[in-house]
């Protein structure tokens, strides 16, 4: 066969043997424990089907998931108030048919755990907990599950005398060297930081004060790492934080931008795209949608260049690893809508893909 020819032989079974980019779509909402509260979909990132595969009922109020680093295991919570009700929980995620099972349960010591996080090395377990005004620290074991509860309390207050009367825990990150675990604290206007190197110290706290009335509620970094992303819930405001651990000061504010132009006091989620170029801040209560913004390499600044309107209670969101698609989980709704990205732009177009379910919160990707 000449060479010619062949060339677009292999091409052609080469496309035909290729592999769709399948994910596990993990979706964590507000239900019962007797309802399927995690739904676990097949999802394609670059067509963005969906297709339902399991659900896991047992848990009350799975708000918050997140999977470990390999994918085996994913850590709920139980985001109740009530007395001894609480929880932090373990899942086996078993990838060959896509089903979760319950490990262990641990009793969060602190009301609405909100958020929850496994460190870089997988060896521990965060929880954020609004109402408590604390975060919980748990050993991860051999097996995956949780071991006791150890908790951290803040004080404090800031200037809204009705939504900042006391520390309101919200979301617990990792810097991505690893160095540091920042807490934010809407209550104080404060991101308490913690050397990320084993058991919490709060010896070795150190707080980095935020403008007042900003209520830090959830950060993103840079894939440089240089920059963070801090979306203030009750200001609306994006507030970019230069990160340099060999500068004079580790975290300096640099900028504070308006996402929120409604002053509705309801933004919720951030994160930047997989290219660096964009980030995008999701807001509720008035004007349901996402702001979009382009972020200038130079400096890590940024300046608006859209909004998408969403359904409503637009909570959490997630861009795909690919930055093809967004998908945003919209709480009354009872759907996650599902845009395309205009990868030069940044804008969004609606797809007209969608997966209905009630109140989903939460959305994660596990390969």
């Amino acid at each position: 066969m000449r060479l010619s020819l062949l060339i677009p032989t292999l091409a052609l079974l080469s496309a035909c043997n290729a592999q769709p980019d399948t994910s596990f779509l993990l979706i964590g909402s507000y239900a019962s424990a007797e309802e399927e509260g995690i739904k676990v979909y097949k999802f394609n990132q670059e067509t963005a089907d969906c297709e339902y595969v399991s659900g896991m009922s047992g848990i009350s109020n799975p708000s918050f998931l997140y999977p470990s680093h390999d994918g085996h295991f994913v850590y709920a919570v139980g985001e109740d108030v009530a007395p001894d009700t609480p929880t932090a929980n373990a899942l086996s995620f078993d990838k060959s048919n896509g089903t979760l099972s319950l490990i262990n349960s641990q009793l969060n010591p602190g009301d609405a755990p909100c958020n929850i996080i496994v460190s870089p090395d997988g060896q521990w377990a965060y929880t954020s907990n609004y109402f408590g005004g604390n975060i919980d620290e748990y050993r991860i074991e051999k097996d995956g599950s949780l071991g006791p509860a150890r908790s951290i309390a803040f004080e404090g207050s800031s200037i809204d005398t009705i939504r900042q009367t006391h520390p309101y825990l919200h979301a617990v990150n990792f810097t991505p060297d690893h160095r540091f675990l920042l807490a934010n604290d809407l209550g104080t206007d404060q991101i308490h930081i913690f050397p990320a190197d084993g058991p919490l110290d709060t010896g070795q706290q150190f707080d980095l004060q935020i403008l007042p009335g900003v209520g830090p509620r959830h950060l993103c970094f840079s894939p440089s790492g240089n920059y963070a992303y801090l979306l203030g819930e009750i200001s609306g405001d994006i507030v970019t934080i230069g990160y340099d651990i060999e500068g004079p000061s580790a975290f300096r504010m640099t900028q504070v931008t308006k996402a929120d132009t409604l002053n509705a006091g309801g933004s919720a989620d951030i994160h930047v795209s997989p290219d660096g170029r964009f980030v995008y801040a999701s807001h509720r209560l008035v004007g349901d949608g996402i702001s979009i913004f382009k972020i200038h390499q130079a400096d890590g600044s940024i300046s608006k260049v859209g909004y998408q309107n969403t359904g409503i209670h637009p909570r959490n969101f997630m861009i795909t690893p690919n930055g093809k698609f967004l998908l945003v989980a919209c709480r009354d709704s009872n759907v996650v809508e599902i845009y395309e990205r205009d990868m030069k732009t940044g804008l969004l177009k609606d797809t007209g893909k969608k997966l209905e379910m009630s109140k989903p919160v939460c959305l994660q990707l596990i390969d």
